[in-house]
C-alpha cells in the first residue's frame, strides 16, 4: 500500500473526489509508472549482459507456430 491507498479505497466515483485525492491518484500512477519503467530497463540490461535474446526467441516461436 503506497500513499495510503489500496484498490478498494479507490473504487469510488472519481468525479466526486476531492482535488487532493486526485493528486494522490496521479502521484501513485507516476510513482508506479516510473518504478516499472526503471525495473524493465534494468531487467533488459541484465538479460542483455547474460546474452539472453528474448525477441529472437519470440520470433522463432512465432515462426515455428506459423510455418
Amino acid at each position: 500500500m503506497v500513499f495510503g491507498f489500496d484498490e478498494t479505497s479507490m473504487a469510488y466515483d472519481v468525479s466526486r473526489a476531492h482535488s487532493a485525492d486526485v493528486w494522490f491518484l496521479k502521484a501513485r500512477a507516476w510513482f508506479w509508472g516510473i518504478t516499472m519503467t526503471v525495473a524493465a530497463f534494468c531487467l533488459g540490461n541484465v538479460l542483455g549482459a547474460l546474452n539472453v535474446n528474448v525477441f529472437g526467441f519470440l520470433v522463432e516461436l512465432v515462426k515455428s507456430i506459423l510455418w
